[in-house]
């Protein structure tokens, strides 16, 4: 086990939250300068938990439930630099794991970076890129599901058939017309890698090393496991991932996914049915969610103890990657399952992951308790805000302190630099 710790510098917000009573400090949290470890070394700058003015005295907890969970790698980062940086005995930073249906969001990266080379229009009909007859539909209910459809698990074909993960047309079944039903499926999922080769004329690998990897130092590629295709790579490879969704799709001065919308959706609300999922991204702070095989809606967020702008890459056996825009901050999970409940997605490790995080991140400024507006800074006395509730909901504008003391009443806010 190891926990490695370094220094940042200093840099203005883009985010603002208003510091609340519980924080002792009473003030914002100060972010550092955003740091890219370079693409062609391994060497990568850190920060102390003391630099940052973390609780050290948290941190034990944390390490011994990443342990006890069968966690292989954890790292933490903020504003780029290794926070914490911790392996199992036996395993290093060297070492490749699976991401399981954590890598669907790479798929979901390399779709984006095709449309915007012009190579790919997600909302022409997936047959357009992988030839008709695909699917046991008849031709009509076939040219109806677009990539569009497959990104936001919206496909409407039956997730109920022997084998979920089939790709083979006689297990690519209707159930309903697209956009009206949402089902973690991922037979449709896997046929995006289909759509990637089509358009590019080339492998995914290729796509994958070409367009993405080879520019943010990324290592692994994608090796076939029955019907699906499922990525591997280093802990610290998914941490690079995480930072770049972190930084937008922007690596240092390199624009990965050059589309900055396509980049904004996939990671904010697709559709109304789950409205805990972006393209192939898991959402935080959302009023409702959905999750695998159950069918039914579930009120609240994905996950309570997270912030509410945190989105997550999630995959069987509790393989994470968690971005939170508002603390600039990343962390990984790589590992065996955590527990022997059942589940596709680490939802609930995900949650219990940040509750105890949060603890080690005591002297951080929080999203929760009653904002009293001490927190903004004198220059921006009058600068103006967006609020928005846990749920990511619009609250109103906040011009200064004196507004941001009348919207405390109205509950925990995180309060947003108009730009």
């Amino acid at each position: 086990m190891r926990t490695i710790i370094t220094t940042p510098l200093p840099v203005l917000l883009t985010y603002l939250l208003i510091a609340t009573a519980s924080v002792t400090t009473g003030t914002t949290t100060v972010h550092a300068q955003q740091y890219f470890p370079p693409v062609d070394s391994d060497s990568w700058e850190e920060v102390s938990l003391q630099e940052l003015g973390w609780c050290q005295d948290h941190l034990d907890t944390l390490l011994k439930h990443v342990e006890s969970t069968n966690s292989k790698a954890f790292i933490v980062l903020k504003d780029g630099r290794i926070a914490i940086e911790w392996y199992a005995d036996g395993f290093t930073h060297t070492d490749n794991w699976y991401w399981a249906s954590a890598g669907k969001t790479v798929t979901a990266t390399l779709v984006g970076i095709l449309q915007s080379r012009g190579l790919i229009d997600i909302t022409q009909p997936t047959s357009r890129y992988i030839g008709q007859g695909w699917s046991s539909l008849i031709p009509d209910q076939e040219l109806a599901i677009t990539v569009w459809h497959q990104l936001t698990m919206t496909s409407g074909l039956d997730d109920g058939v022997a084998d979920p993960y089939c790709t083979d047309d006689t297990c690519l079944v209707y159930k309903a017309d697209p956009g009206t039903r949402w089902a973690y499926h991922n037979a449709p999922y896997t046929l995006l890698d289909q759509v990637v080769q089509g358009a590019s004329q080339s492998t995914l690998n290729q796509v994958y090393r070409s367009q993405l990897a080879q520019r943010i130092g990324m290592n692994g590629g994608f090796l076939p496991q029955g019907y699906n295709n499922v990525l591997f790579s280093t802990p610290r490879s998914m941490a690079r991932f995480g930072l770049l969704a972190l930084n937008n799709f922007v690596w240092d001065s390199d624009s990965i996914l050059a589309d900055p919308t396509y980049a904004r959706t996939m990671v904010t609300r697709s559709q109304e049915l789950n409205q805990s999922y972006g393209y192939l991204w898991w959402l935080n702070g959302q009023p409702t969610h959905m999750v695998p095989i159950l069918r039914r809606v579930f009120q609240g967020p994905l996950t309570p103890n997270a912030p509410p702008d945190v989105y997550y890459a999630l995959g069987k056996n509790d393989q994470i990657i968690s971005v939170c825009p508002s603390e600039r901050l990343v962390f990984i999970r790589m590992g065996d399952a955590a527990s022997n409940e059942p589940g596709d997605v680490a939802i609930g490790s995900a949650d219990e992951i940040w509750k105890l995080l949060r603890k080690v991140m005591c002297s951080t400024t929080s999203v929760y308790g009653s904002v009293d507006g001490r927190g903004l800074p004198a220059e921006d006395n009058e600068q103006v805000f967006d609020a928005y509730d846990l749920l990511g909901r619009f609250v109103g504008t906040v011009n200064g302190r004196e507004e941001a003391v009348w919207l405390s009443g109205r509950g925990p806010l995180l309060i947003r630099r108009r730009e």
